[in-house]
């Protein structure tokens, strides 16, 4: 399996394949990231290039191998690479952010990607973000939010159907992305938080809420069998451990002030080895 942005599913690692994983370092401009829910608050650079640094280390130990990126300080969400492309398998799909300040970010890994993948593109007006993608097994959903248009998960469903992926759309209000508030901890488990999230696509599923009082939690990043969770969600990590053995922590609360979650800085995929 492959795990692009927002591909948050059950990557065990194969012996003839190798975990790996696009990052690019904080911008110092990222004080004037793009907001569309928060209000905006003085983000401090060097916490912010720690804490990334940090999650970098932490993606090596659990055994990704991190290419990464310089930062491009006329970028500066650049670090959130996620919303830049969606990967499977068979093909990276080069995405077309609802962010237009955001779309300076795609040569740089269009570049990378056409290393490892054959290349899609998502074009105007069709407008998506990986962070709006989830992928589990062969069913990819697709939320719809301000950022990724009914256009968007159109051509995206045009581009994977034929690899026999199965393209849902979900309705999201009040919620930057689909994977801020729904992430899949296996196959039949998702994290999600109650709020903004029409929950009627994820029938069959085993639903594991987060604490009212840690929304941010939902955006949970698995790692073959470590589910990696904000380290300032005590209570959801509790709940979560109910059903996974291994759980690492990562601190992204810097980070978090510009609308970041874990699976935000990087484009995890398998290649053959």
């Amino acid at each position: 399996m492959a795990a692009g942005p927002g591909m948050n599913f059950d990557m065990t690692k194969r012996s003839d394949y190798m975990l790996m994983g696009i990052t690019r370092a904080v911008s110092p401009a990222i004080a004037d990231c793009e907001l569309t829910f928060l209000e905006r608050e003085p983000i401090d650079y060097a916490r912010a290039a720690r804490q990334h640094g940090d999650y970098c280390d932490a993606l090596r130990e659990l055994g990704v191998k991190v290419i990464e990126l310089a930062a491009d300080a006329s970028q500066p969400d650049c670090c959130f690479v996620e919303d830049t492309a969606i990967v499977t398998d068979e093909i990276a799909v080069i995405a077309n952010p609802g962010a237009a300040s955001r779309r300076g970010e795609i040569p740089a890994i269009e570049m990378e990607l056409a290393k490892h993948r054959k290349l899609a593109h998502i074009q105007s007006p069709a407008t998506i973000e990986g962070g709006d993608v989830l992928q589990i097994g062969k069913k990819i959903f697709v939320g719809l939010s301000s950022r990724t248009n009914r256009q968007g998960f159109e051509e995206l469903a045009r581009i994977l159907t034929p690899f026999g992926y199965s393209v849902l759309p979900v309705k999201i209000e009040g919620s930057l992305h689909l994977k801020s508030t729904c992430t899949a901890l296996d196959d039949e488990t998702l994290l999600v938080s109650r709020q903004s999230l029409a929950l009627e696509p994820f029938a069959g599923f085993n639903l594991l809420f987060v604490s009212e009082d840690e929304p941010w939690a939902a955006n949970a990043l698995r790692i073959s069998d470590t589910v990696c969770l904000q380290a300032d969600s005590p209570k959801t990590a509790e709940i979560v451990r109910r059903v996974c053995g291994k759980i690492r922590l990562i601190d992204m609360s810097e980070l978090r002030k510009a609308e970041a979650g874990l699976t935000c800085s990087s484009i995890i995929f398998q290649e053959a080895v």
